[in-house]
């Protein structure tokens, strides 16, 4: 009993070292960055919004983007195969509307391509791109701009939470993009790495789109298109003082099918993409390709934990057989990481003390995560989060 326990004991810690010390060093690099100002505020924003039936919403966002500190930029609705009043209420609430209608070249993706080829009629220098149910800082444009006077091409907003004490499972996604967007984004950009695209609160100038045409078309086009500037070099600047927050549904059926499309999508890109950063992270001795690669087979930080109560539960079983404690301590040594990094997501995202206690419904959230990725039907539409279900 004890040769197979101790080969089990060996491969789970084998398997979860490399992802646990990768968030050890993330956490220890997350702590505040420089902010710069713009020298100057002549730089042309077009600042789209991608929106599927989201006429109930697309209003409030409208309002958010016309408060921008910005004197040069437009605002434009890409109204994406709409059958509701999208276009109208945008219209209405003071923002340029492109309407498109194509039932074969459905999604964001599509959206944005075609958004993007209208640039050049307007002049803009950059396009940023907000999501329909989004509330933006106002310094938003501001904090782009400074960065692009200093070189950047591509960038990132922090993108936070609009709604977070809506119900638990909100709590532990507002402290779960705490750790995975602010804590991860701050350490790459302090080490010079890529942040990578979050497909909110991102801006990309025309001279990249010239180069580099978004020509992604998957359920995680953001992500796969700040990969692919990652495999030819390029990286995404993380800007931690502009935020563009977005609203979570909180019901449970609404919630699913939206976690089913960021998981399957994140799933496919790895499968495609962590081969070719690799390869290119050798061959090239390419540090960002290399942590883009850490950052895509890294699994979400609940099933990390899983994996170590698993251990520990072996670990007890190996020490009642006789087995060294060394398994438990490693066990102790992985979760006391793993808390830290949630802790400093949680220190890092608009909650106070009492959204703590809603990580007891962790290993709820945990199994809902996994049972809703097994029950993914491979949908590759662009569909509307139904919010009529919160």
């Amino acid at each position: 009993m004890t040769a197979p326990l101790s080969l089990l004991l060996f491969l789970l810690t084998i398997l979860l070292v490399l992802p646990v010390a990768y968030l050890a060093l993330l956490t220890l690099c997350s702590a505040r960055l420089r902010r710069p100002q713009p020298m100057h505020r002549n730089l042309r924003f077009d600042v789209f919004v991608p929106a599927h039936n989201e006429a109930k919403v697309i209003a409030r966002t409208i309002a958010s983007l016309r408060q921008l500190d910005w004197p040069n930029y437009r605002i434009i609705v890409i109204a994406d195969n709409c059958s509701d009043d999208t276009a109208a209420v945008a219209r209405r609430a003071g923002s340029e509307v492109i309407e498109r209608q194509d039932i074969t070249r459905r999604g964001k993706g599509y959206a944005l391509a075609f958004g993007f080829a209208q640039m050049p009629l307007g002049g803009a220098d950059a396009a940023v791109v907000v999501d329909a149910d989004t509330v933006v800082s106002p310094n938003l444009l501001a904090a782009f701009a400074a960065r692009i006077e200093t070189g950047a091409q591509a960038l990132q907003a922090n993108y936070g939470v609009l709604n977070p004490d809506d119900s638990w499972r909100t709590r532990i996604v507002t402290i779960a993009y705490g750790a995975f967007h602010a804590v991860r984004s701050r350490s790459r950009e302090r080490l010079g790495l890529s942040c990578g695209l979050r497909g909110n609160g991102i801006c990309l100038t025309r001279a990249l789109l010239d180069d580099h045409p978004f020509n992604v078309y998957s359920m995680a086009e953001d992500l796969e298109y700040g990969v692919r500037l990652g495999l030819a070099g390029i990286r995404v600047h993380y800007v931690d003082e502009a935020s563009a927050d977005a609203e979570l549904v909180s019901a449970e059926r609404s919630a699913r099918s939206q976690r089913q499309r960021w998981e399957s999508g994140r799933f496919a890109v790895a499968k495609r993409y962590a081969g070719p950063l690799l390869k290119r992270a050798i061959d090239r001795r390419d540090p960002g390709a290399l942590e883009l690669a850490l950052d895509l087979l890294t699994p979400p930080i609940g099933y990390l934990g899983a994996g170590t109560v698993i251990l520990a539960v072996l670990g007890c079983a190996g020490l009642a057989l006789g087995l060294s404690p060394n398994w438990l301590l490693v066990a102790a040594l992985f979760g006391a990481v793993l808390a830290t990094h949630v802790l400093r997501g949680w220190q890092l995202c608009p909650l106070g003390w009492r959204a703590l206690l809603s990580l007891a419904y962790a290993p709820l959230f945990i199994t809902w995560k996994i049972v809703t990725l097994i029950r993914q039907r491979g949908n590759r539409d662009w569909i509307r989060t139904d919010r009529d279900q919160q």
